[in-house]
């Protein structure tokens, strides 16, 4: 059965792999992409979002900008990782079709309004477009979403802080309305995206790809690569984060899980926008969400290779 599903996205290199990923499959149907401020500025990310879905020839898939700014916090921005365009390292097309007239949240409504069955919100950078579309549409949110699928947090080691993952750093409180709205939550950690890491002889596999969408992965995952090359990582290549939340959509049976309950700090000094991930049920609140914790790498690597080969040349 085809999963229908909303992509909030903040692309990022991979954001971008994501995207790519949802709509080469066949089990999935991307109503509509919003945009939302993380990995670059709001109108890189939404530029972004338009140039792949050029690329992709999916012009037919609206695209509405979200929010400028987190709820309450400065925007910060990762282009250290992910350049000064959010996407550096491939030329990819301009885009060839107008952005939705109305905000995200109203286009999100209207996606949810004409679907005649529930759908999944994903969820791949900062959470405030998801936030703000709870509060201000609550009662459709309970109707027409099934689930909300993330990537953000960490049970253990962030990547922006020692304790915070760089989604959940950029718009804590956001993240803290979601996770606390009542909806069924799947959780993608760095501690599963960490171990979904692409290696330089898989990158130099998808030059040989020949098609126009090979080719620019070839170019991102490049650049995207050369940040993780940092000792202090660990890495052997470069974790691909934002694809675990539709490879998991696809395929669940790649990845392990387990249910907790998950909030979000929003007061501590060293710690907002920390994950509390009650591994063992110390608080007795309801395990609101299934955090992915292991992947099989060599099948994880293989659906991106099937879903970049799927396009045509």
């Amino acid at each position: 059965m085809t999963k229908k599903i909303i992509l909030d996205c903040d692309p990022g290199h991979d954001d971008a792999l994501a995207l790519t990923m949802a709509v080469a499959s066949p089990k999935i149907d991307v109503l509509a992409v919003t945009t939302s401020a993380g990995n670059q500025t709001p109108d890189k990310t939404l530029n972004n979002a338009m140039r792949m879905l050029t690329l992709l020839h999916r012009e037919d898939i609206p695209v509405a900008q979200g929010n400028q700014t987190p709820l309450v916090k400065p925007l910060e921005t990762a282009p250290e990782v992910h350049g000064e365009t959010g996407l550096d390292g491939a030329d990819l097309p301009d885009p060839d079709f107008k952005v939705q007239p109305i905000p995200a949240i109203e286009l999100i409504a209207k996606t949810l309004q004409e679907s005649d069955e529930k759908v999944t919100l994903v969820v791949t950078g900062p959470m405030t477009n998801a936030a703000l579309f709870l509060r201000v549409y609550p009662d459709l949110a309970k109707e027409k979403i099934d689930q909300i699928v993330f990537m953000g947090g960490a049970m253990g080691l962030g990547n922006w802080r020692p304790s915070v993952e760089f989604n959940i750093f950029v718009d804590p409180e956001a993240a803290k309305i979601v996770m606390n709205f009542g909806l069924p939550l799947v959780m993608a950690p760095l501690n599963v995206t960490h171990k979904a890491q692409i290696m330089k002889n898989e990158i130099q596999a998808i030059k040989q790809i020949d098609n126009p969408v090979g080719q620019a992965f070839y170019g991102l995952l490049n650049f995207f690569e050369q940040y993780h090359e940092n000792p202090k990582w660990g890495f052997k290549g470069a974790p691909l984060h934002d694809p675990c939340t539709i490879a998991w959509l696809i395929d669940p049976a790649m990845f392990e899980t387990d249910k907790m309950n998950v909030d979000v700090e929003t007061q501590g000094d060293l710690t907002r926008g920390e994950t509390v991930c009650d591994y063992y049920q110390l608080t007795g609140k309801p395990q609101n969400t299934e955090v992915l914790l292991d992947v099989d790498r060599d099948k994880f690597i293989n659906l991106i290779m099937d879903s970049i080969k799927s396009f045509a040349n």
